[in-house]
């Protein structure tokens, strides 16, 4: 095994490890937070939000609000823990490790990706006791599934990067993530919006990252699922592109 790889497991359970010792914050309370949002909006949307026909609303709310926690987690998960190394100084450790950009790189994204899976199986069975989802495109859920789950992971290493304290996190956090997962059709159709917004709503990327995989789920979407595909690779290639540049240059980390 070359020094390389040795570093890049050893940092990839180091964040594996970082979630796990703390479940309760990094998987049970999300998945608690996305059930509250279930039981209100079930109860007060049913019969009067326009969904996908023969499709309850239950049954619609639940892959957007799987797919909202896992943008908002793969984000908090590199942001985090990037803030967190520079703020307690011991990413001057990462930086003599024999890691190389692309192994930093993909260590973070695959930890990230990894507390995103957990949180979507639990919050999947969570919700058996409301509704059995069908599951007939599998490869396209997956796929967005993965393509979200990176590219938000992506953007939270580059907020990681840039933020000097946790307070530039939380703004990117309100102004940016929470804004755009709430107005991506979690909670409805974006066919049930005014032309303005209808359009509005096709400039953001977790629009297609949410539509796309609940067509994984019913078949059936707001925009084509070729499209939603080609929106999220879209995105990750972009974010990607950013934080390699500024791991492969040092932005902000080379004091």
């Amino acid at each position: 095994m070359t020094p390389d790889q040795l570093g890049f497991l050893t940092l990839l359970k180091k964040e594996v490890m970082r979630f796990w010792s703390v479940l309760g914050q990094t998987v049970t309370a999300p998945v608690i937070t996305a059930l509250l949002y279930l039981l209100v909006f079930a109860q007060a949307m049913a019969g009067r939000a326009p969904v996908y026909p023969g499709i309850g609303y239950t049954e619609f709310l639940i892959p957007g609000l799987v797919m909202m926690t896992v943008i908002q987690n793969a984000f908090a998960n590199t942001s985090s823990s990037l803030m967190q190394s520079k703020m307690m100084g011991n990413i001057v450790f990462l930086q003599m490790a024999p890691l190389g950009p692309l192994q930093w790189f993909a260590a973070y994204i695959l930890a990230a990706i990894a507390r995103c899976a957990l949180v979507s199986v639990a919050m999947v069975l969570a919700t058996l006791p409301f509704v059995q989802l069908p599951v007939r495109e599998p490869l396209a859920a997956l796929a967005v599934f993965l393509l979200a789950a990176g590219s938000l992971a992506a953007l939270g290493l580059i907020a990681g990067i840039v933020a000097e304290k946790f307070d530039h996190i939380a703004a990117f956090t309100n102004f940016l993530i929470t804004p755009l997962s709430f107005l991506s059709g979690v909670f409805y159709s974006v066919h049930a919006l005014p032309p303005l917004w209808f359009k509005a709503s096709h400039l953001n990327p977790f629009f297609y990252m949410i539509d796309g995989f609940r067509y994984g789920f019913f078949g059936h979407g707001d925009v084509p699922i070729a499209l939603s595909l080609a929106w999220s690779l879209g995105f990750f290639l972009l974010v990607s592109a950013i934080c390699m540049w500024m791991l492969v240059t040092g932005y902000r980390l080379k004091r």
